[in-house]
């Protein structure tokens, strides 16, 4: 199913929590909304779900609008961050709610009902436990169970909000993996909402970045990480250090030095210099570079992370070394980014 958003706007009491956001998602994509809190990423799931309505703009479902449709009449599924499960029935009975919900005419028979729950047991890899209880299972048990939930009722899209927000790391990395295999078995479009970057990233064939209502960027996770287009998606995915310089003919200088980096599209003036701490080449000495004293040095799993202060005006940034390089104990370090972009002041 095809999923369109144009020009969507949402408003909250003369507060614009979205800024005409439009978005094209392609039929079976796995798509994560990413962003800091108040990005707008929920209010734009809820949107999706029919849970809220747009003030302006349109929502399409394939060439349907579905701008004013409610849940149920969009038929998506939707996993909630604490599961939703019902505590007082069974991990059977909780599957197949939304079917046993429907009005007569679509309603499946019990037996129906039943196969398809046992259906989805076995592709949550949790057969075995249709009568138990919310209360008798893990964290990740439960997740698992709210989204056989949602995928009982063969929704046309399938929507989840921060689904293993509520569980420990290595919980998250397992059931990441196993939702991206669930994902590529049954090709429902999927659009999820996550603050962590790690999990976007891992998961999704393509991130929606988003800062105070506004798409940023969107891209596959090798786009949004190795080529940012503004400043604050640079800033927020992933690692990165933010370096004031100036431009004179393309020409990249720091206080009264050039630094050995070009960009004959950069207009002269002010300008952001970011690069990332590991993307980055160690020099022994140079006419053009950054050079900066040891300020702090701190070992991050296999390497060590050096935070240096450059010049005058004590300008910090962080580079990445391996934990043995000889530069580690140096008191002071030279080098030049080797992936980097500039914006203008």
């Amino acid at each position: 199913m095809d999923l369109s958003l144009i020009d969507v706007r949402k408003e909250f009491d003369r507060f614009a929590a979205l800024h005409g956001v439009s978005l094209d998602i392609r039929s079976g994509e796995l798509i994560a909304l990413l962003g800091p809190s108040g990005s707008g990423k929920t209010t734009l799931l809820r949107l999706i779900a029919g849970l809220d309505f747009p003030t302006e703009g349109t929502i399409r479902f394939g060439e349907e609008d579905a701008s004013r449709k409610t849940v149920q009449e969009r038929n998506v599924g939707f996993v909630f961050q604490h599961y939703a499960l019902f505590r007082h029935m069974t991990v059977a009975q909780n599957i197949g709610f939304g079917l046993k919900v429907r009005p007569r005419a679509s309603r499946p028979r019990r037996a129906e009902i039943r196969r398809r729950a046992s259906e989805l047991l076995d592709l949550v890899q949790l057969s075995g436990l249709e009568g138990r209880y919310p209360g008798q299972l893990s964290g990740g048990q439960r997740q698992r169970v709210a989204l056989a939930r949602a995928l009982a009722i063969e929704p046309r899209v399938l929507l989840l909000d921060e689904p293993f927000g509520a569980l420990d790391a290595q919980v998250r990395r397992e059931l990441r993996r196993w939702l991206r295999e669930i994902h590529d078995r049954t090709g429902h479009t999927t659009v999820f909402v996550t603050h962590d970057q790690e999990e976007a990233l891992e998961l999704a064939d393509r991130v929606v970045v988003m800062s105070q209502g506004r798409i940023e960027q969107v891209g596959s996770a090798d786009e949004v990480y190795d080529d940012p287009n503004s400043p604050f998606v640079y800033g927020f995915i992933g690692d990165s250090s933010g370096l004031p310089v100036r431009v004179e003919k393309g020409e990249i200088w720091l206080d009264d030095r050039t630094v050995g980096l070009s960009d004959p599209s950069l207009p002269d003036g002010p300008a952001t210099l970011y690069f990332r701490p590991h993307d980055v080449e160690l020099l022994d000495g140079c006419g053009g570079c950054i050079a900066g004293t040891l300020a702090a040095s701190r070992r991050v799993a296999g390497t060590r992370r050096v935070e240096l202060e450059l010049g005058g005006a004590g300008h910090l940034v962080e580079i990445e070394l391996p934990v043995d390089h000889p530069a580690a104990g140096k008191s002071r370090i030279a080098f030049r980014p080797r992936r980097w972009k500039a914006f203008p002041a």
